[in-house]
């Protein structure tokens, strides 16, 4: 199974017919997705001006979708290392406890659904990389009142049935990403499960 850099030397290379190089440029998101497969793709195609299904791409386009894309997996690489050298030095300290946020680590290790999008077509529009570097800041600061993406004061509790599946937890209104409940406060957390039961009253 081909890596994440050898289907990017694909997308790169001239040699290969465009539809390779589109093929391979979707491939890259099976090894690295920030909003998940279907939303991270939607993303770059709205970015880099090309539409989900087009099979004749400019190869530019696609070069300049993947040189975002590998940007954003250097940020949250070089992150992972520091979490990582951080928890071992813990570990050799004594703190061996797992916390709330090793586990949230735990299931995004390596970048898929690092801030997933559960509507495909809700996601920031900023940069991939900028919208990690939020994140990644949100995450070193601690918990916070609003979306660590877009700073919206709307979050909402997702649960079966609504839109935002397969995301279960906090989600930002604003700009859909599911919110790691580590970086909210137990207020915000509380507030968005006691809306959504509200919701399900109203609509029962």
């Amino acid at each position: 199974m081909a890596g994440f850099r050898s289907l990017a030397r694909q997308v790169r290379d001239p040699g290969c017919d465009t539809a390779l190089r589109r093929y391979s440029l979707r491939k890259c998101l099976e090894r690295f997705a920030p909003y998940g497969h279907r939303a991270t793709w939607d993303h770059l195609c709205r970015r880099h001006s090309f539409g989900p299904e087009d099979r004749e791409l400019d190869p530019g386009q696609l070069v300049a979708a993947l040189d975002e894309l590998e940007e954003a997996r250097t940020v949250w690489l070089a992150y992972e290392e520091e979490f990582a050298a951080r928890r071992r030095r813990e570990k050799h300290e004594g703190l061996r406890r797992p916390g709330a946020l090793d586990d949230w680590h735990r299931r995004v290790w390596g970048g898929n659904g690092v801030v997933r999008c559960g509507d495909p077509e809700l996601h920031p529009s900023d940069p991939l990389p900028e919208v990690l570097r939020r994140l990644i800041a949100a995450l070193e600061r601690g918990p916070g009142e609003a979306c660590p993406v877009c700073a919206g004061p709307r979050i909402e509790w997702a649960g079966p049935g609504d839109r935002y599946e397969p995301w279960r937890g906090p989600v930002c209104v604003d700009c859909g990403v599911g919110v790691p409940r580590t970086v909210l406060t137990s207020g915000t957390l509380a507030r968005a499960r006691a809306d959504r039961g509200r919701r399900l009253a109203s609509a029962a």
